[in-house]
């Protein structure tokens, strides 16, 4: 199986800016942001999609949405306000198969988004 760009970005053989790291999670500046505060945060180990998660996975999920509330302080979006979005499969926006959560700032959000 080839590694998604996220598992050679955790693997240190493609750049990224990186936000955050610890043994469990990486975040990065997403490269296509849509808006001005645009991370991702990534599980180090690789689950494809959120229907892919088990009971185990409970605490890294938990964490990433904890790590996402940490960085949206430290970028100086949380008072005004930010998002934080799973895609799930290809109708769902999800690109890369490899869980991520989007935390996305900085700007007023339209709702419905998509």
């Amino acid at each position: 199986m080839n590694k998604t760009i996220f598992q050679q970005i955790i693997d240190k053989e493609i750049p990224a800016t990186i936000l955050y790291e610890d043994e469990s999670l990486i975040a990065i500046e997403d490269i296509n942001p849509v808006a001005p505060v645009h991370a991702l945060i990534i599980p180090k180990k690789c689950i494809e999609t959120l229907n892919d998660l088990n009971p185990a996975d409970t605490d890294i999920v938990g964490k990433m949405i904890l790590v996402a509330r940490n960085l949206a302080k430290e970028l100086k979006i949380d008072q005004s306000g930010y998002r934080t979005v799973f895609n799930c499969n290809s109708d769902g926006g999800q690109t890369v198969s490899h869980i991520h959560l989007h935390l996305v700032g900085g700007r007023k959000m339209n709702w419905p988004p998509g």
